[in-house]
C-alpha cells in the first residue's frame, strides 16, 4: 500500500509563490504517473501536472509557464512549485499515483485513473 500526504498549502496574495510537497511512503515502484490534481468550491476535479519515473512531465494549460512538478527520489517527496498565483488557482491541492503506468498517457487527467490519493492541501490566493 503506498500512502500520500500533502503539505505546504496556506494563503497567498495574487502573484505570491507556494510550494507543495506530496511525501509518498509505502510500497515503492519502479514505474507511475503522479500528478496534481486541484478541485476549487463547486468545481470538478482538475489534473494541474503530472511526472512519471523518469521525469517527464506534463502540465495543463492553464498553468504552463507558472507551475513547476518535480520529485526527489532519495526523500521519496514530490512537488509542485507554484508562481504567479492567481485567484482561480484557489482549491483544495491533492496528490494522486497510479503505479500501474509506465508513464503519464494520454488518460493522465482523468482522476479515475488514480488508485492513490493523499488527504488534500487547502491553498487560498486572495486578490
Amino acid at each position: 500500500q503506498v500512502r500520500l500526504s500533502e503539505s505546504g498549502g496556506g494563503s497567498v496574495p495574487s502573484g505570491g509563490s507556494l510550494r507543495l510537497s506530496c511525501a509518498v511512503s509505502g510500497d515503492k515502484y519502479a514505474t507511475y504517473c503522479a500528478v496534481w490534481f486541484r478541485q476549487g468550491t463547486d468545481k470538478e476535479r482538475e489534473a494541474v501536472a503530472g511526472i512519471d519515473a523518469d521525469g517527464r512531465t506534463v502540465y495543463a494549460d492553464s498553468v504552463k509557464g507558472r507551475f513547476t512538478i518535480s520529485q526527489d527520489n532519495s526523500t521519496s517527496t514530490m512537488y509542485l512549485q507554484m508562481n504567479s498565483l492567481r485567484p482561480e488557482d484557489t482549491a483544495t491541492y491533492f496528490c494522486a499515483l497510479a503505479p500501474d503506468w509506465y508513464y503519464c498517457g494520454e488518460s493522465w487527467s482523468y482522476s479515475h485513473e488514480y488508485h492513490d490519493w493523499g488527504q488534500g492541501t487547502q491553498v487560498i490566493v486572495s486578490s
